[in-house]
């Protein structure tokens, strides 16, 4: 019979494993920015609506910041999206960044 490994398993990320993308990131930042612009709404109102920092809310639209799926839940609901729909215009982002970026290698 097998024995059972008396050490419990590792929560978490592994060592040295990163969650950060700077591509999602800054995509995500560029949906949030155009789609707070278009609805006329400050970035300050924006982030009392959603209730974080403001400090935070222009880290994320600058893609300094990857925000967590609460967070996501939550500026789509201040900005009126349903967050797939806003997950979705940050897959649109990144398929057309991926396009110019082969375009301008040439392949």
């Amino acid at each position: 019979m097998p024995t059972r490994s008396r050490t419990a398993p590792r929560r978490g990320r592994p060592r040295g494993a990163r969650s950060f993308d700077a591509g999602v990131a800054t995509a995500f930042g560029s949906v949030v920015r155009e789609a707070r612009l278009a609805a006329g709404i400050s970035q300050e109102a924006l982030a009392l609506m959603a209730v974080v920092e403001r400090s935070y809310l222009g880290r994320v639209e600058r893609g300094q910041s990857q925000p967590t799926l609460h967070l996501v839940l939550k500026i789509a609901s201040a900005l009126g999206y349903e967050a797939a729909a806003l997950v979705a215009l940050v897959e649109g982002a990144l398929r057309a960044e991926a396009r110019r970026a082969r375009r301008r290698s040439g392949t």
